[in-house]
């Protein structure tokens, strides 16, 4: 591949740039994600995977958010990132695993289309409910429907993790206004300390729920596999739902699925968008 090469891909509408460590020119800093990850000065995505070897995996990835910042996991990031795997035959076969900051998974390719991957399983770990391994720095073992104040508003808040931290917050309606106002006010929330992200929920039924994401360094986006899992594990300790459930979210849909040790699938779709190389002169306005 040529040096700077490229791939755009989105998963449910949340898009990623992917980029082989080995083939960047430039120091990977937060000026340059930033810049990179910006629509008007440079390609404009929810964020950068790196490609990088593993010790412990088939292979590598290392995921930052548009502001520069790395992430631990990201469920629409490890399906674009399966795909390009299986696509540009990085890895000749159909299941692999990655490492992530939030721990190693597991991918199946499900679904191709002349060759190329369609529909992706990723094993996205466990959920974790423990108050400081999430983190939080609430006193409670667990954050189990804990009132939070913001801006004199009260929030019921649930919190887990699922390689990344998640704080869902059960609604009887969903309004778009209300997570991009508080969203960010809860992200960076004192009992946060790596602060959090953030999903309102509707059930509509025991097999289908509806939720809308805040995402920590992001913002609102349209879609997150993270927030799917960490929703339906939430949902699932409740015993509000079953163990298999569809989540729906404004870029999309995604299977979620959850057994008794509170192991999580998730299934979904993902297309690229295109490739390139990043021009010098954009190169050049990175160092």
């Amino acid at each position: 591949m040529e040096k700077n090469f490229f791939i755009k891909s989105q998963g449910l509408g949340n898009e990623y740039i992917i980029i082989d460590e080995k083939n960047i020119t430039f120091p990977l800093t937060q000026k340059a994600i930033q810049k990179i990850c910006n629509v008007n000065f440079g390609i404009g995505s929810d964020g950068i995977l790196i490609k990088t070897n593993s010790d412990s995996a088939d292979i590598g990835l290392k995921i930052f958010n548009p502001d520069g910042s790395e992430a631990e996991k990201s469920g629409n990031g490890l399906r674009i990132f399966c795909k390009y795997i299986y696509d540009y035959k990085i890895i000749p076969h159909k299941e692999f695993t990655v490492e992530t900051k939030g721990g190693k998974v597991r991918a199946n390719i499900q679904e191709t289309i002349h060759d190329r991957a369609s529909l992706i399983t990723v094993d996205m770990g466990k959920a974790i409910f423990s108050s400081k391994q999430i983190p939080t720095s609430f006193n409670s073992e667990e954050v189990q429907d804990e009132i939070i104040l913001i801006d004199d508003k009260k929030f019921v808040i649930n919190c887990v993790s699922v390689g990344n931290p998640h704080c869902v917050i059960i609604k009887d309606e969903l309004d778009v206004r209300e997570i991009k106002k508080y969203g960010p006010k809860i992200e960076n929330y004192s009992k946060f300390p790596n602060r959090i992200n953030v999903q309102f929920a509707k059930i509509i039924s025991r097999d289908e729920i509806q939720i809308l994401i805040w995402e920590r360094g992001a913002g609102f986006t349209l879609a997150s596999g993270s927030s799917s899992c960490a929703v339906a594990s939430v949902l699932r300790k409740k015993e509000l739902i079953n163990n298999k459930v569809t989540v729906k979210m404004p870029g999309g849909e995604l299977k979620i699925e959850i057994n008794d040790t509170w192991d999580i699938r998730m299934t979904g779709e993902v297309r690229q968008i295109c490739e390139g190389t990043l021009h010098e002169e954009l190169v050049s306005s990175l160092l």
